[in-house]
């Protein structure tokens, strides 16, 4: 189905001409990522490389067009990029496959897509027809997508809707009106918390449970540990965009705000499942075994994509 433009939310207190000129200045071929909506064109150069494998996981023939130059650039510029190109593709398909289970089997009637960048899903997976699926992001980066995707027909209902989910009143009104049109609500939110304060994260977490039919939330979250090491590799690169959010308690930060965790799928584990891993996966795993309780359990949750359901 062609897409159709949700209604504009309210004018937000932050600068939108800000936040459109920053995606519009990576168009200028910048090798760096100076605003976090550029790391959109960064994971969609992952996908387009896992999608050239003659044993791809996954196909987005779009995803090479969509990282343009600019992705390709970006790539080239961060340490250690190309080396670290798995866990990207793991967590694209575990999502992936999360997703649509959850679909099939709860009855699902509409997917909200948080922060959805580049995402091509609506455009990819086997999807009904009946399903209505709306990518929330800056205004800017939703038009540059469409332009590029203009012509492609989306497997579903489909709908851009412009706002700043950082913006605490008019993400309140945006998912109010979704709400009031949805019975069974998946939310997506795909590599965007680690980009946000704690604060920020928990007013997210409230507000999406304050909405009826926001019964399902699927997020990927790394652990402090994850982070200083990301932070220590990618530091320079991500100055402007830097990598905040790995709480110490793990998913137990979201059970005040009416989130519980109903699974969680290990990086590592996933990998090696995937054959889609780290050089030694297998012999770290093993040796593993061996470590204290506590420290096994710390690396159990070192990095993961987790399926919430309301409490």
């Amino acid at each position: 189905m062609a897409a159709r433009d949700v209604p504009p939310p309210p004018p937000s207190s932050s600068n939108p001409e800000a936040a459109q000129s920053s995606f519009a200045a990576s168009s200028s071929a910048s090798s760096s990522v100076s605003h976090v909506s550029d790391t959109a064109r960064w994971v969609a150069m992952y996908r387009a490389m896992e999608s050239e494998r003659p044993d791809a996981l996954f196909h987005d023939p779009w995803a090479r067009k969509l990282a343009g130059p600019e992705g390709e650039s970006i790539l080239t510029s961060i340490p250690k990029a190309r080396q670290t190109a798995w866990p990207m593709i793991v967590r694209t398909q575990v999502m992936d496959e999360l997703l649509l289970r959850t679909i099939r089997n709860d009855g699902i009637d509409t997917v909200l897509n948080l922060a959805s960048g580049l995402d091509t899903r609506p455009y990819r997976l086997d999807l009904p027809s009946s399903l209505r699926w709306i990518e929330a992001d800056f205004g800017d980066v939703l038009a540059y997508k469409e332009k590029i995707l203009a012509g492609e027909r989306a497997r579903c209902a489909h709908e851009f809707a412009p706002v700043d989910l950082t913006d605490d009143a008019a993400r309140s009104a945006f998912f109010t009106r979704v709400n009031a049109s949805a019975k069974q609500t998946f939310v997506v939110a795909e590599g965007l918390l680690a980009y946000l304060q704690s604060e920020q994260v928990a007013r997210l977490a409230k507000d999406l449970a304050a909405q009826p039919s926001f019964h399902w939330w699927l997020i990927d979250l790394a652990s402090p540990d994850l982070l200083k090491r990301l932070n220590k590799t990618w530091g320079k690169a991500l100055a402007r965009s830097p990598l905040i959010f790995g709480p110490e308690e793990g998913t137990k930060f979201f059970e005040p705000y009416g989130w519980r965790e109903i699974e969680y799928r290990p990086m590592l584990e996933e990998s090696i499942r995937l054959k889609r891993t780290m050089p030694f996966a297998r012999v770290l795993r093993f040796m593993g075994k061996f470590y204290p309780k506590k420290m096994r359990e710390r690396y159990a949750r070192f990095s993961g994509m987790v399926l919430f359901a309301k409490s």
